[in-house]
């Protein structure tokens, strides 16, 4: 093993090998409080369009374009602040896509017709779009190897949080009689709240060690930030720069990204990321945006209060524990087996309800294959396809990789919310769950063929910036 492999690791280990601390959990809550935002903003607007039908006159497309406006933007917002991340760094970039997001949920709040919300929306997604590439690497270059996939999934698992909170706050200002024109603007104001409670945090957050050592070569300010997260000291040899960095390919020639993405097998990884969170969100998004008005198919005679508090219901009592039993298991059965089983049962579930005579009509047959299909979306590939492009990709080109996965995964969404209304129009309930089953089901195979496991791994080893046999000889050095 080379010198330069050996003092990487040694400055590593402390980080590595430390218990979780207040350090990693101010971390994760500071990442974790824009995920909430992120979910309530996307997913408050399924019921904001009801209520503004009557009010802005909404067609069909009007309605699937509120719905989807954001999550376009949000490919974009991912695409830029992930390559950005690369380029000057996680710190720089911290704290600006939750400054846009708030700005954007300021501004719908005060739409005054179609075309200001359609924009206006369309700012709150490049923020959250932006969220989703910052705030997994940064969780995941901080944390030690036997917590990574606990301390990165709960933050995702805020979203969970988000979910509940958009019904139920929905349902507290239509049982309370507050006027649609007023409650729409609150719904969406609100969302603002969060997020800017943690931008102050965010631009305060130290660059993390992975990236000053990697890209950077500064040794001296890597050890300082492993003894602010971990309290040990790492050795630190050398003339504090690293040789790495001269090599690394987010420095020298505008070809770096490219030829580390495309090869293997980063490429072959980059696929499975990419496309597995692409499925997932098709299926994830298409539905969740949509609930209002798969409900209203599924009980007519039912009020909108009614089919907000049976989507809150649905969220707490199936989709939030398995955001949490996901976050418990990760470090113990891995990623591939959590994502590769979730797609399943999805596929199960979703088939059933397509194929069952009544599994589309009958409430007391479609509500609890729909819970069961949310508890595996999230005790599944929701989670995972967070966690993975945060780990399985190198320093220097991590937050490109995670970008460009989670602008797959919003275009999606972006597609899953946009289609929905149309499709629930053309072929009912039925047809729409067999579509995802389908999606679903190619999410199985891409799992199982493209993504390896990172469980327990350093985050060298995982994005194979080291070979397994260095390591190894490292960690008895």
């Amino acid at each position: 093993m080379s010198d330069q492999t050996a003092s990487v690791t040694e400055l590593y280990r402390p980080l590595d090998e430390a218990e979780v601390g207040r350090k990693h959990w101010l971390t994760v809550f500071t990442a974790g409080m824009g995920f909430f935002t992120d979910a309530y903003d996307l997913f408050i607007i399924g019921t904001v369009t009801v209520l503004l039908t009557p009010i802005f006159h909404l067609s069909t497309n009007q309605i699937s374009l509120l719905n989807s406006a954001s999550l376009l933007a949000s490919v974009a917002g991912a695409l830029t602040f992930g390559r950005l991340m690369d380029r000057l760094g996680r710190k720089r970039m911290y704290g600006v896509e939750v400054a846009i997001l708030v700005v954007g949920a300021i501004l719908t709040a005060f739409a005054w017709n179609f075309a200001s919300l359609f924009i206006f929306r369309l700012i709150v997604g490049y923020g959250v779009g932006g969220d989703y590439a910052t705030s997994a690497v940064i969780t995941s270059e901080y944390a030690n190897k036997r917590s990574r996939g606990r301390l990165v999934g709960s933050v995702f698992a805020m979203q969970g949080l988000g979910l509940m909170a958009g019904p139920a706050i929905a349902s507290i200002f239509l049982g309370a009689g507050v006027p649609n024109g007023i409650a729409w603007r609150l719904m969406l104001g609100l969302g603002a709240v969060p997020a800017a409670s943690v931008i102050y945090l965010r631009r305060k957050i130290r660059e993390t060690p992975r990236y000053t050592l990697s890209v950077r070569g500064d040794v001296a300010t890597t050890a300082s930030t492993v003894a602010w997260v971990t309290g040990q000291q790492p050795a630190v040899g050398g003339n504090g720069s690293s040789p790495a960095a001269a090599t690394s390919p987010a420095r020298g020639n505008g070809n770096g990204v490219r030829a580390r993405l495309t090869s293997k097998p980063f490429l072959l990884r980059l696929v499975g990321t990419a496309g597995s969170w692409f499925l997932m969100d098709i299926a994830f998004y298409g539905n969740s945006v949509s609930s209002p008005l798969i409900l209203k198919l599924l009980q007519p005679k039912g009020t909108l209060l009614d089919h907000t508090l049976i989507s809150l219901a649905i969220f707490a009592v199936a989709a939030f524990p398995g955001y949490w039993l996901a976050v418990f298991l990760m470090d113990r059965i891995g990623r591939k087996r959590i994502q590769w089983q979730g797609f399943a049962v999805m596929t199960a579930a979703f088939a059933l309800i397509w194929l069952l005579p009544d599994g589309a009509t009958a409430v007391g047959v479609f509500l609890p294959l729909f819970a069961i299909s949310y508890f595996f979306i999230e005790f599944g590939p929701n989670q995972t396809t967070f966690v993975y492009p945060s780990e399985i990709f190198p320093t220097s080109v991590r937050g490109t990789g995670d970008g460009i996965s989670a602008a797959a995964g919003k275009f999606g969404a972006f597609l899953g919310a946009l289609l929905v209304p149309h499709l629930l129009t053309a072929v009912g309930i039925s047809g729409v769950m067999g579509v995802m089953a389908g999606v679903s089901a190619i999410g199985i195979v891409l799992t199982l063929v493209a993504l390896p496991e990172p469980k327990g791994q350093t985050l060298e080893l995982a994005s194979a910036e080291v070979e397994p046999d260095l390591e190894v000889v490292g960690a008895s050095a």
